[in-house]
This record gives C-alpha cells, sequence and structure tokens, in this order.
C-alpha cells in the first residue's frame, strides 16, 4: 500500500512538472535553430537543459536539509541568505509573474486577431481577452490547479503538433533548407526563449514538501525534464527541417493563412480548419495560464498591501520560532526521522486547512472589495503595458526569458545551493556550478540588454527571415504555391520562386 502511495506521489510530481515547462517556450524552438543553427542550436538546449536541471536538483537538495517551516522558494531564500535572500526572490518571482502574463496577453490578442480578421484592432482583442479572464483572476484560490495545469498543457502539445503537421504538410518537397547566416547576437538570441521555457526551480520547494519521500524528488526532476528536454528537441529539428533559417520566432505565426491570400508566411497554403484549431488550443493555454500565474502575485500584494495571509505560529509537540534550524533539521528532515515524522510534520497537517482558512479570509466582506480593486487594478496595468509593446511579443518574451526567469530559476536556487553546502559539495561541481553561473548571468545579461533595446527602440526595417544571409531575407527559398501552379499550368522551373509571376489573385 506503502509504494502504491509512492508510486501515486511520483506520479503527480511528474504530471506538475511537466505541465509547468510545456507552454508558449515551445512555439520558439524552432526557432531557436533558426538563429542558430542546428549544432549551436542543440549544444544551447543541452546547456540549457543541463543549467535547470542541475539549479532544479541543487534547490531540492537544499530542501532535502531545509527546517520543516521552508515551504516556497521565498522562504528558502529567507533561510540561505536571510532577508535579503527573501525579497530579491519575491521580487524576481513577481516580475516573472506580471512580465509572462503580459506575454500571454499579447499571444492572445495576436491569436484572436488572426482568428477574426478586419473585424477589430488588436488592442481592442488584448481588452476582451483580459476581460475574458477576469472572473478567473477573481478567484479567490486556485483549488484545482492540477486539473487547470493538465489542461493548459494539453493545449500546447495539441497545438504544437498540429502547427507541426501543417508545417511539413505544407513544405512537402521542398529543396535543402538554407542555413542561417550566424552571428553572436543571433546564438545569444536562443537564450532569452529556452529560459523561458525552462522554468521549474520555483515550484520545487511546494512540489517537494507535498511528498512523502522527498528524497526521491532529485532523481523525478532530473527524469522528467530529461523527458521535456527530448520533447523540446524534436519539436525543434522537426520544424527546422522543413525550412531552415525561414521560420519565425513563433511556429504558430508561420503556419496561419492570411485572410487575404489563404497563403502562411512560407508561401504554402494550410488547412485552415486545422490551423484554427491550432489556434484555439494554444489561445486555451494561455487563457488557462494566464490566471495561474497571476494568482502568486495576486497572493503576495493581498499581503504586503492589505495585510491578508499573516502566518501564523503553529503549535506543534516539535519545535516553536525559537528553535533554532539545527533542531528543526534533526527533527523533521535527517533521514533518521523522515520516516516516523512524515504524518506528523506540520507541513502536512498545515496544507490541508490552507485553503479552509483563505476561502474564510477572502468571504470577510472587509477584504473583499479590497482584494477585487486590487486584482483589477493589476490587470488593468497588465493591459496598458501589453498594448504599448502588442507588436513586440518575441522580443517581451526573450527579455523574460533571460532576465527574471533566469534569476529564479536558474541563479538564485544554485546560489543558495553553494551556501548551505558548499563544504559537502565536490571540487568539480563547484566549478560546474560556477560555470553555469558565469554562462548564463553574462548571456542574461546581454540578451538582457539587447531584447530591452529592441523593446525601446524598435528596428523599422526588419526584414521577413533577419536569421538568413541577406539574398533570402525578404525572399522565399521555397514557394509551394508557385511550384504547384508552375506544374499546373506547365510553366518553366525558373519561374517557380519568382513571386512577381503570380498575382494575389492567383493564391485567392
Amino acid at each position: 500500500m506503502a509504494k502504491s502511495s509512492t508510486t501515486s506521489e511520483d506520479v503527480k510530481i511528474v504530471i506538475s512538472l511537466f505541465c509547468c515547462v510545456s507552454g508558449i517556450g515551445t512555439l520558439g524552438m524552432p526557432g531557436n535553430f533558426s538563429r542558430a543553427g542546428p549544432i549551436l542550436g542543440t549544444a544551447a538546449l543541452i546547456f540549457m537543459a543541463f543549467a535547470n536541471i542541475y539549479a532544479s536538483v541543487a534547490c531540492s537538495k537544499v530542501m532535502l536539509r531545509a527546517p520543516a517551516h521552508v515551504k516556497t522558494l521565498g522562504d528558502l531564500g529567507q533561510w540561505c541568505s536571510g532577508t535579503i535572500g527573501r525579497h530579491t526572490v519575491q521580487i524576481s518571482q513577481m516580475a516573472v509573474c506580471l512580465l509572462t502574463t503580459c506575454v500571454f496577453l499579447e499571444l492572445g490578442g495576436d491569436m484572436l486577431n488572426s482568428l477574426f480578421p478586419a473585424t477589430f484592432s488588436k488592442t481592442f482583442w488584448i481588452i476582451f481577452m483580459a476581460v475574458s479572464v477576469s472572473p478567473l483572476c477573481l478567484k479567490p484560490t486556485l483549488k484545482e490547479g492540477a486539473g487547470v495545469a493538465l489542461a493548459g498543457c494539453a493545449g500546447t502539445i495539441i497545438a504544437d503538433v498540429l502547427a507541426l503537421i501543417l508545417l511539413l504538410g505544407g513544405m512537402s518537397g521542398h529543396p535543402p533548407i538554407p542555413q542561417p547566416e550566424l552571428n553572436f547576437d543571433q546564438i545569444a538570441g536562443a537564450f532569452g526563449n529556452l529560459s523561458l521555457a525552462y522554468a521549474a526551480a520555483v515550484l520545487i520547494p511546494s512540489l517537494q514538501i507535498e511528498h512523502s519521500k522527498p528524497e526521491r524528488m532529485p532523481f523525478l526532476i532530473g527524469a522528467t525534464l530529461s523527458v521535456v528536454t527530448v520533447m523540446f528537441f524534436a519539436i525543434a529539428a522537426t520544424g527546422y527541417s522543413a525550412v531552415g533559417c525561414q521560420i519565425s520566432g513563433n511556429l504558430l505565426f508561420s503556419v496561419f493563412p492570411d485572410p487575404r491570400t489563404g497563403l502562411s508566411v512560407l508561401g504554402f497554403r494550410p488547412h485552415k480548419g486545422i490551423a484554427v484549431l491550432a489556434y484555439l488550443a494554444m489561445q486555451m493555454h494561455v487563457t488557462i495560464a494566464f490566471s495561474v500565474f497571476l494568482h502568486p502575485t495576486f497572493y503576495m500584494l493581498e499581503r504586503l498591501l492589505l495585510g491578508m495571509h499573516q502566518p501564523k505560529i503553529a503549535e506543534t509537540p516539535y519545535y516553536n520560532l525559537e528553535t533554532s534550524s539545527g533542531q528543526m533539521h534533526e527533527i523533521c528532515v535527517t533521514p533518521e526521522r523522515i520516516e516516523a515524522n512524515i504524518q506528523s510534520c506540520p507541513i502536512i497537517s498545515e496544507h490541508e486547512s490552507t485553503f479552509v482558512e483563505e476561502e474564510e479570509e477572502y468571504s470577510n466582506s472587509r477584504n473583499a472589495l479590497k482584494y477585487v480593486a486590487l486584482r483589477l487594478s493589476l490587470v488593468a496595468l497588465l493591459v496598458i503595458t501589453s498594448i504599448i509593446f502588442q507588436n513586440r511579443i518575441n522580443e517581451f518574451a526573450d527579455f523574460t526569458g533571460a532576465s527574471f526567469i533566469t534569476i529564479s530559476c536558474i541563479v538564485l536556487p544554485i546560489i543558495f545551493y553553494l551556501q548551505k553546502l558548499w563544504k559537502e559539495i565536490p571540487y568539480w561541481e563547484k566549478a560546474a556550478a560556477i560555470i553555469v553561473l558565469l554562462v548564463c548571468g553574462i548571456l542574461g545579461s546581454y540578451e538582457t540588454y539587447t531584447s530591452g533595446r529592441d523593446l525601446i527602440v524598435p528596428s523599422t526595417d526588419k526584414p521577413d527571415f533577419p536569421f538568413c544571409r541577406p539574398e533570402l531575407e525578404d525572399t522565399l527559398y521555397y514557394n509551394a504555391t508557385a511550384v504547384q501552379l508552375s506544374r499546373l499550368v506547365d510553366l518553366p522551373l525558373q519561374l517557380n520562386y519568382n513571386d512577381q509571376f503570380y498575382p494575389q489573385s492567383y493564391f485567392r
């Protein structure tokens, strides 16, 4: 019975981690190969996989040594680095939540504008999406968080699969794909998207306190994120194999038909029904993810500004607030005590009553109006930000990934690990950790600067395919529709790639 319970807990942890990293970052995987080429793109993917797996496992190892009151990454920051550690974690996490939700609004507005062309402006659709998700944002808590996350993950996978089917079908019969013209800016640009795709470390503490055998967490983390890396590679390689350097930063945008011509930006005529289904699946994901990502920020702001969610001193036979960290570690975390105390440690009993206590707090008439006004004001602020940067979604996503996600999910967990376990870590591992910190710090800073610059001062003459050599920056290397038409009317082959011989009326 105990083994069955452990297996069930393992499955829940694996699903939660998989859902956490299966999001909008997958849409940029083929674009990473377009930027850096297949060899450097694969190397970048492997390095970022290692960095994120290592940081997540490091976070788990520190949690194994932490006292029982440490439940979140913020608590871990407090335990490892004091008030500075907690505030650094909270600021970076809040920035991640807010910036990522802006990306969701921009992506949702783009997709709704494409699904309903010639109706309203993109600005209207961003506002419409925010209004439509406001009821979810006003839910006090997300009790159904696991089911909601699973639905959002399913939407992402469905959208990716349908988009790849359209891409491979539309580009069938293509000649050898063009290679990117490599430069440092392009290669470094892949860092931001990969950081956005991997963002698991912030979830580790919350998951670990729910597992009856937390010592299994490092293995579960490594195995799950390794499988996710294989999925990322499959998406990247499949998309790149059809178009090379001519795929944009967003897989869905590359396959959706233009409302006037019925053609995608890559020159083929996709099945509009499948394209619409792919957009709707991703729209489901961003709608769900918008609310899920905002709830931690709601919680922190309500605690900071409204005085809600104040921590309570738990009465337990094991420890109190004066108990030293060493004593609490001895009581609840040492291997000798884990089996005996797992059912009686306060982290379990407190967790069971958390939702009940929060529901009572939100139902209080004094708090209701305040938290509703606070949440709606925050959503309105996000809408304004999204409208300002609505045509720069790729740059906004890269900026978010390279800056605060890198800090929250890679840099801080490794620093906490080195702080607490420095004497126990072998020299080779210390060297690897320092290399990861240096590389991620340098690339993250550089990509934050370049993407931030492009956000504030966008380029006005950006080519259609900026990752290719100059002669292919504005020219399709393979126009599938032109090739098909030439075969129908028996035109010479050399005309296949020259769009001027095919007026728009041919493509309607």
